[in-house]
């Protein structure tokens, strides 16, 4: 039985069925529109955050990366291992094809701090990796921002770092422990993201990843407005008829 409803000189009908599914549908819609407005503000803070970083580094000395914030800047003291070092596959810069460079530092207590170096773009082939040796020896310092790996956006996305071969290795959107597990000792938490005034690095266009809080405001819209539009096709598919003695009347 249809859900009808009649008024004065009119009768309005609609079936159960379309009225459930648009009731959804616009549930679903703000829902949508309300999670990708959530994920702008998120953005917003992580902007602030990463922002907020570029404030005077301080010693990263016996702290793990993990008890600091998210992108604080930090000075580290160590020594680059340049014998074992990984590249970040599927790095794209300006849309050119690329790597980011991962090398170990092994800091003064013992511990292993992955530094990324910068981007460094595809020579033709990966079959030619291109050369990122480390042109210092000894002890050095190390400043940038802490932060976490990059995640791939689905799960084929990830390809850990060979366990043998040689250096340095190919990987895409590796966790720690799969740095650790080739590097065949624990690393710390998070990587540095070097800042580009260092030495021994590479193109680096730091910024926090991800779509832009414009971006995300702009999907909420979209879905708002695909909310009002399933509104508004309910009610011409579904318009008061007049009554046929109402017709009647107003033909006479």
């Amino acid at each position: 039985m249809p859900l009808t409803l009649t008024l004065r000189h009119s009768r309005w009908s609609a079936s159960w069925g379309a009225t459930v599914l648009t009731l959804l549908a616009v549930v679903v819609f703000i829902d949508l529109g309300r999670w990708q407005w959530q994920r702008a503000q998120q953005k917003r803070e992580l902007a602030s955050a990463f922002a907020a970083g570029n404030d005077v580094a301080t010693a990263l000395a016996g702290r793990s990366t993990a008890e600091l914030p998210r992108y604080a800047q930090v000075r580290a003291h160590g020594s680059y291992d340049g014998a074992h070092q990984f590249l970040l596959d599927n790095m794209s810069h300006d849309g050119q094809a690329g790597f980011e460079v991962l090398t170990p530092l092994r800091l003064d207590d013992g511990r292993v701090l992955i530094v990324n170096r910068g981007w460094v773009p595809l020579t033709g082939s990966r079959r030619e990796l291109p050369d990122v040796t480390v042109s210092v020896e000894g002890e050095i310092s190390a400043t940038g921002k802490l932060d976490q790996l990059p995640v791939a956006g689905i799960a084929l996305g990830h390809v850990a770092p060979a366990a043998n071969g040689a250096w340095p290795r190919l990987t895409s959107f590796p966790t720690m422990a799969d740095l650790a597990a080739a590097l065949g000792r624990p690393t710390e938490a998070r990587q540095l993201l070097l800042n580009d005034t260092e030495p021994q690095g590479y193109l680096r266009d730091w910024h926090p990843g991800g779509l832009s809080p414009e971006r995300h405001v702009s999907y909420a819209v979209q879905w708002w407005g695909f909310a009002a539009l399933a509104l508004v096709l309910y009610g011409v598919l579904h318009r008061p008829q007049t009554s046929r003695n109402a017709a009647q009347k107003a033909l006479r």
